[in-house]
């Protein structure tokens, strides 16, 4: 009879301590217009983040883009979203006009920056850009997710320990080269090569590019002159938009040896942000040695 007992209570015993299986909670969904805030995205999430970039194709020129049926789905589903502003996504404020969402969080590194309609838009190529956007992000994670906060601000400071590097050739080039002048065919990198102290010529002729209208003659004959003179040491051109006038700048860089450096408005695929940036500064030290 004791056995039969103590039978009974083991299996009962056995009943209530049978694992428990809890679901964990689902990762929180960011949509990132560019790949590069994508990337920041998941150093800064990790595993308890779901990220979708739009624009990561590094053979696609961004001002082309045109959103799709899928692209408005993934912005109607997210809980986040992280975009550029300062009209070089001008698409995001429409789609997400269109699909309104309680609760759902935009960081526009724009309106991070301080930066409006009409300013140069490639912001991330500005020191301070990527730094603001990331600490934006954490806090916008852990209000969503307290409980893994700590996480969110190891993950963040990693991320800025990765840009320090960065932060180092930035003033290794400054120091040694501030007042050099250089050139390129569109801004992309202004703002890089601000930081760095160049000395940026043919700014007109760079805004009509990039807004698509011609330069007037005057500014190409100055932009050629600046290649054929010596003036400028480094033409930088956005190798992802390659059009006949930038073939023939190339070709007279080439011709009256200036050095040419491509950049990019999307990340390179297998790269960090840091070795990114890193492999266009090093271009650009390289290039200004004597």
């Amino acid at each position: 009879m004791r056995l039969a007992t103590f039978v009974a209570a083991a299996a009962a015993a056995m009943v209530f301590v049978w694992p428990v299986t809890v679901r964990a909670a689902e990762p929180i969904g960011i949509v990132a217009a560019e790949n590069f805030y994508g990337d920041l995205a998941t150093e800064i999430g990790g595993a308890r983040v779901k990220v979708t970039s739009i624009l990561s194709n590094p053979d696609q020129d961004p001002h082309l883009f045109e959103s799709s049926a899928s692209t408005a789905r993934d912005i109607a589903d997210a809980a986040i979203v992280i975009y550029n502003g300062a009209d070089y996504d001008p698409w995001m404020d429409k789609l997400l006009s269109a699909s309104p969402k309680p609760g759902r969080a935009a960081v526009v590194a724009a309106d991070l920056t301080g930066h409006k309609s009409g300013d140069n838009p490639h912001l991330w190529y500005a020191p301070e850009t990527l730094p603001a956007v990331a600490q934006a992000l954490a806090g916008e994670l852990e209000k969503r997710d307290p409980a893994d906060a700590a996480e969110f601000k190891a993950n963040l400071d990693q991320f800025t320990a990765s840009l320090a590097p960065v932060v180092d050739a930035i003033a290794r080039i400054r120091a040694a080269h501030a007042g050099t002048e250089v050139t390129a065919t569109e801004p992309v990198f202004g703002y890089m090569a601000e930081a760095l102290g160049l000395k940026m010529l043919n700014e007109p002729f760079q805004l009509a590019t990039m807004n698509d209208t011609e330069p007037s003659p005057s500014q190409v004959v100055g932009f050629e002159n600046s290649l054929k003179d010596g003036s400028a040491r480094i033409l930088f051109y956005n190798s992802q938009v390659t059009d006949d006038t930038t073939t023939r700048l190339l070709k007279l860089a080439k011709d009256n040896h200036v050095a040419v450096v491509g950049v990019t408005e999307t990340e390179p695929q297998g790269q960090t942000i840091a070795a990114w940036f890193l492999g266009q500064l090093k271009q650009v030290e390289d290039a200004l040695k004597p």
